[in-house]
């Protein structure tokens, strides 16, 4: 299953990193590669919860990020 990653910058220079896929998959961070690695840290981190749960089916043991 491949996430897309939204990004946007805010007007005081954070980004804002989000999967629209996976509610409350919101990050930020300073920099853009900083919103990225936290918001697929965060979102693998529910993927496993969900797993750990059987909350989620097993195709999601493949997991791809693609910045929109």
């Amino acid at each position: 299953m491949t996430f897309t990653i939204e990004l946007e910058r805010e007007s005081d220079g954070r980004w804002i990193a989000e999967v629209p896929d996976l509610s409350g998959v919101l990050t930020y961070g300073e920099t853009r590669e900083e919103a990225v690695a936290r918001v697929q840290a965060l979102a693998l981190r529910v993927i496993a919860e969900r797993l750990e749960h059987a909350e989620a089916p097993a195709e999601l043991l493949n997991v791809t990020f693609q910045a929109a």
